[in-house]
């Protein structure tokens, strides 16, 4: 009969605790709310050119709106062989395996001893078998705020992955770009080299036959020889951006090239989310905001410490001569016991902790509000650059052709032997340097495209946003 009360004493502690075990002791409101504006101060780019593109956006495959056949091809190399993507994967199953620990914490421990043996003369036979069980019940909530905790350092190296993928394949792009352009200012320096090859053999001839000066040889000469220079810069350069690919493959450079190819100097339209979307868009953002969810959880987790410990544990067992009588029940043994403890006295160590925990969600709330402000820098920064790029290009343009026509009538006036050939290398330089301009400016235009889209997340989203993550915002005009 003292048994039975006892077991049901037990159960009733045991079906408190559980009741008990959702308590949390960390603040209601883990996110705090970011500074945001109601719309860009640069004027953003209207529409998407077709739903296809969309779709490529909608899916994170952003690279393919410039519909290069060559980057389509080199991106997925990205994924398999970038090392620190690989470094990233490894943090997020380390983050994943950390956080199964902590739900661990929160199930009972089962054990198991058996024991068999024969000693002394006569030998005689030895068995012991014992169950034991224990748990500690989250009254106050610290393991489920532990564990809730590292559910957030998951998403958070989660998104620092997506944020590493995202960095690998912009720089991608940017170097992909770069050394097509460098292709192609190559390919319009050696038309431009051919063209000063044959202006020297005429301005030889002419000397040599008395109609040109020594000094008109010399400047052909220069201009000749300072093109060829120029045209090693860029072989070097392009050197470079293609070492730099190699890396971001995940290859040496000693074993990975890339054949000069045309370049296509799109520039797709990427209109941009509106600034309180940008923050469930921007991997490096919502991985800030996932660190102030573990520091609000971390909270609860030092808060608990001022409250007691309970700890229930049963235990069967018994010992006999063999296996065989083992198993009978007269032999066996049980025990039932809770124990609950707690902390008297500790110098303030417990207020010192939940100070430190206050302490860290501050400096993850400042750090999170400061990446969200940089993030939304950063897409001014880069729709104010496509702006001022696409006029400076409209008249780098004009500046070529009115070049162009230039070093044209130099040339038929020094044929004319009206003008001397100082002129024509001034001409000439202006032509080249403009039209080299109009290249670049493109260029620059394209890696300020991938730089918006890398400041818009490129077409990632938060898997958690709408539900228990969901980020704050407020709007300011």
């Amino acid at each position: 009969m003292t048994a039975s009360i006892r077991t049901s004493r037990s159960v009733l502690v045991l079906a408190a605790s559980l009741l008990l075990a959702a308590c949390s002791l960390a603040p209601g409101t883990p996110t705090p709310a970011a500074p945001l504006a109601s719309g860009w101060k640069s004027v953003a780019p209207q529409g998407w050119v077709s739903t296809a593109e969309h779709q490529r956006w909608q899916e994170g495959r952003w690279w393919a709106l410039f519909g290069d056949a060559g980057l389509d091809a080199l991106m997925p190399r990205v994924d398999i062989g970038n090392q620190n993507l690989a470094l990233a994967v490894a943090q997020v199953a380390q983050a994943e395996a950390l956080l199964r620990q902590a739900q661990a914490q929160l199930w009972p421990d089962l054990g198991a001893q058996l024991n068999a043996g024969r000693s002394g003369r006569p030998a005689r036979g030895s068995a012991s078998l014992g169950l034991t069980a224990s748990w500690a019940p989250d009254l106050w909530g610290r393991l489920g705020d532990a564990a809730r905790a590292q559910g957030a350092n998951v998403q958070a190296s989660q998104a620092n992955l997506a944020a590493a993928r995202l960095a690998a394949q912009a720089s991608l792009a940017q170097a992909y770009f770069g050394l097509r352009e460098a292709d192609a200012e190559t390919g319009l320096l050696d038309e431009i080299i051919a063209g000063y090859e044959r202006a020297l053999a005429i301005t030889e001839h002419n000397y040599q036959v008395g109609i040109a000066a020594r000094t008109d040889v010399l400047q052909a000469q220069s201009t000749l020889e300072g093109a060829r220079s120029t045209r090693v810069g860029l072989q070097r350069n392009r050197d470079t951006l293609e070492h730099a690919i190699a890396l971001l493959v995940g290859e040496p450079p000693a074993q990975f090239s890339l054949a000069p190819a045309g370049w296509i100097d799109a520039v797709p339209t990427v209109p941009p989310e509106l600034p309180s979307e940008l923050l469930l868009r921007r991997p490096d953002v919502a991985a800030a905001e996932r660190a102030v969810v573990a520091a609000n959880a971390g909270i609860g987790v030092a808060r608990a410490a001022w409250f007691p410990s309970l700890n229930l544990s049963a235990g069967v067992g018994g010992a006999a001569d063999n296996l065989a009588r083992l198993a009978s029940v007269p032999t066996l043994t049980w025990s039932l016991g809770a124990a609950l403890a707690q902390a008297i006295f500790d110098a303030g160590a417990r207020d010192a902790a939940i100070d430190q925990a206050i302490a860290a969600h501050q400096a993850a709330t400042a750090s999170y509000r400061q990446r969200a402000l940089g993030a939304l820098g950063e897409v001014e920064d880069q729709l104010t650059a496509l702006q001022a790029l696409a006029a400076q290009l409209e008249h780098t343009r004009a500046a070529a052709v009115a070049a162009a026509g230039a070093e044209q009538r130099m040339l038929n006036s020094y044929r004319a032997g009206i003008s001397g050939y100082t002129e024509v290398v001034s001409a000439q330089a202006s032509a080249l340097a403009a039209r080299r301009s109009v290249m670049q400016l493109q260029l620059q235009r394209q890696q300020a495209a991938i730089a918006l889209i890398q400041a818009l997340g490129g077409g990632w989203q938060a898997s958690w946003s709408g539900a228990e993550g969901a980020i704050a915002t407020s709007s300011s005009s």
